[in-house]
């Protein structure tokens, strides 16, 4: 089953005028020419991202997204409508945060924390700032593993950040020993955090 908004194994089923058709053995999806890379032929198998095109239908990339669906990523606004905001993807087609979907107003040439899903009524790959509510809970580590921090926020106490793409925690300001700010990526010992926190977003 092909997973829109992620990486998919897929097969080269054939060739066009405009690319090559993929298929998971159900279903076929447009790789543009302008992503095919070079040598490929029919039965290959190639490791591409899928999202949705502006009709809503499936389409394959070989570029890299900055970020999947159900991934945390500091993205760039590029643009803002009455409708909301549009965030730079690192592909084709920018991620749109609705403003119901925004902690404050997206200001265009800012960057923000955002939580990349699938719109449940639009069906489309979206973001939110609203973050706190797609953090996972009870998270299982022991003293001394190694975690990976992606930092959200400085505090009075230290610094916000978002542990393994998954769960919410606080570094206090007396942890810290090199510099940090809002989207760094940092590994850290899980002795050094505090979680949960309640009080993140």
């Amino acid at each position: 089953m092909i997973e829109i908004g992620k990486y998919n194994k897929l097969r080269v089923k054939s060739t066009s005028t405009i690319g090559m058709y993929l298929n998971d053995g159900e279903t076929d999806i447009l790789l543009p020419g302008k992503y095919v890379p070079e040598g490929t032929s029919t039965g290959d198998l190639l490791d591409v991202f899928v999202y949705l095109d502006n009709e809503n239908r499936p389409i394959a990339t070989t570029l890299k997204p900055f970020a999947c669906v159900g991934d945390f990523a500091f993205l760039k606004v590029k643009d803002v409508n009455a409708h909301g905001a549009f965030l730079d993807w690192g592909i084709a087609k920018d991620v749109f945060v609705p403003y119901a979907e925004q902690r404050t107003g997206m200001v265009k040439g800012e960057k923000y924390l955002v939580y990349l899903l699938i719109d449940k009524v639009s069906e489309r790959i979206s973001a939110t700032s609203k973050w706190a509510k797609h953090i996972a809970k009870d998270p299982d580590y022991e003293e001394g593993d190694e975690v990976q921090l992606l930092i959200a926020e400085k505090t009075e106490l230290g610094f916000k950040a978002i542990i393994d793409n998954r769960y919410e925690g606080l570094v206090f300001a007396n942890e810290v020993f090199s510099p940090l700010e809002p989207g760094n990526s940092v590994p850290v010992s899980y002795t050094h955090l505090t979680l949960p926190t309640s009080d993140l977003v």
